[in-house]
């Protein structure tokens, strides 16, 4: 098994079953990649859905884990992560979805470039319609999801820190300080954006608080 999909979920009736189903329809072999869920403690009929995927499927399809209280997504991150069977990671947050060819395209270029660490993708933010709203680089803006880690290298800066919120910039600062990430130029996540997502809220106290961004040449200029 080369690829672990880590989907962390809090309360997220609404949105869970496609990001799990978006994982499910990659174009590489189902044997070569696992989507492992980690429940936060959700209270709603979250863990409901995940019980019916996990009834349906293979084991190694989708494997869920469930946390007895909410830690937040550093935290839950962090379990799935640990628990991952695969040499490469990649994160998928619970109201997002990919691109059918995101798995092999990530898997490609790492196990082809044996010099990169990390490779991340751009991605399209939608709406609750999944209407495109724009395009992102995550070297303008980094979201830790829909980026393929090396898994021993992820777990030699630390994992995320289990923050509530910004664990996806320190995460970001930390790996590409000492190993760097590496970009591809295809928009192969969905980045769903509400009105009143926690990115949107809090991006005038990210913009005061992260005066030193990784740039292109600090992602590329260490592998």
């Amino acid at each position: 098994m080369d690829i672990s999909v880590i989907i962390a979920v809090y309360n997220d009736e609404k949105h869970i079953e496609r990001a799990i189903r978006s994982c499910l329809n990659q174009t590489i072999p189902h044997q070569d990649y696992e989507i492992i869920v980690v429940d936060d403690g959700s209270t709603d009929s979250t863990p409901a859905i995940l019980s019916d995927f996990e009834k349906w499927l293979l084991p190694d399809w989708v494997r869920v884990i469930t946390l007895p209280e909410n830690k937040g997504v550093g935290y839950a991150s962090n379990q799935g992560i640990r628990a991952a069977k695969g040499q490469f990671v990649v994160r998928v947050d619970s109201d997002d979805y990919v691109n059918e060819h995101l798995l092999f395209i990530e898997r490609m270029y790492l196990i082809n470039n044996k010099e990169m660490t990390a490779i991340a993708c751009d991605y399209l933010i939608v709406d609750e319609d999944e209407r495109v709203l724009g395009r992102q680089s995550p070297i303008q803006l980094p979201i830790a999801c829909g980026v393929m880690f090396r898994k021993d290298k992820l777990i030699d800066v630390g994992l995320y820190k289990e923050m509530r919120i910004g664990e996806e910039r320190d995460l970001f600062h930390r790996f590409v300080e000492k190993y760097g990430i590496y970009r591809i130029a295809l928009p192969l996540y969905r980045y769903y954006q509400s009105a009143n997502s926690i990115t949107k809220k809090n991006e005038e106290l990210w913009q005061r608080i992260d005066t030193n961004p990784p740039t292109y040449e600090r992602w590329n200029e260490k592998v």
